[in-house]
């Protein structure tokens, strides 16, 4: 259940993303035509665009990082205790 919460967590940040950069283009455009406020709120989309994706990121990291803590470990040789001089 948790790898479902955080792929729909990324789907989310990813879809928020993608609207705030659409929004932001538009805004762009609204904005050179003379809308003062336009400039505002294409910083403000900007920003908010950043942060969905830097969410979509750390949450894309939080779902590797369980799926390799269920993945079976490399077949590594057992240490030796004492460390590499204890060996010999």
């Amino acid at each position: 259940m948790p790898l479902i919460l955080l792929a729909l967590g990324i789907t989310a940040a990813v879809v928020a993303w993608g609207y705030l950069v659409y929004l932001a283009i538009d805004l762009g455009t609204s904005a050179r035509n003379g809308d003062s406020t336009a400039w505002w709120l294409l910083a403000m989309a900007t920003i908010g665009a950043i942060a969905c994706l830097f969410v979509a990121m750390m949450l894309g990291m939080r779902l590797v990082g369980r799926i390799r803590a269920g993945a079976p470990a490399a077949s590594e040789p057992p240490r030796p205790p004492g460390g590499r001089r204890a060996a010999r």
